[in-house]
């Protein structure tokens, strides 16, 4: 019986994960207005359905190839500057996204009135996400060797 409470804990706690990723994954896609930008970046205000498209496409597929262990046996100089290119698309499309909503900070502890608290606002988020790296990388990759 304690087995069956233990799988349905991971069964939730899997759920609950994936959950808040993708609540993230949208909010990050709404607030950054990142499909719209991108259609009129690319004068395509018609076909934004297939950047939409794409997106749900992409993150469905590579959850399925992340579940099933799918490998793509290539040799790396043919596969490094092809995954390079994607991942420096997404770099400097996201870092082209966060320059346009960075002002929303301001406005928000202005409305808030948090103000003369906007160093230790912008330190608590960096320090969080350095932190997080770190406990990662160092002890929670290492749990899985």
């Amino acid at each position: 019986m304690l087995s069956l409470a233990q799988h349905g804990f991971v069964v939730f706690l899997g759920l609950a994960g994936g959950l808040a990723v993708g609540s993230g994954l949208v909010a990050l896609l709404i607030v950054f207005d990142l499909i719209p930008r991108l259609a009129q970046l690319a004068y395509a205000y018609r076909s934004s359905i297939w950047f939409e498209t794409s997106i749900i496409c992409g993150a469905v597929y590579w959850t399925v190839a992340d579940f099933m262990d799918w490998r793509l046996r290539l040799p790396s100089h043919v596969m490094l500057p092809i995954i390079g290119l994607f991942d420096g698309i997404f770099v400097g499309m996201l870092a082209a996204a966060l320059t346009e909503v960075m002002n929303v900070l301001p406005i928000l502890a202005k409305r808030l009135q948090l103000s003369r608290y906007m160093v230790a606002l912008v330190m608590a988020m960096m320090l969080g996400k350095v932190f997080g790296s770190l406990f990662d990388w160092l002890y929670f990759q290492r749990i899985g060797e």
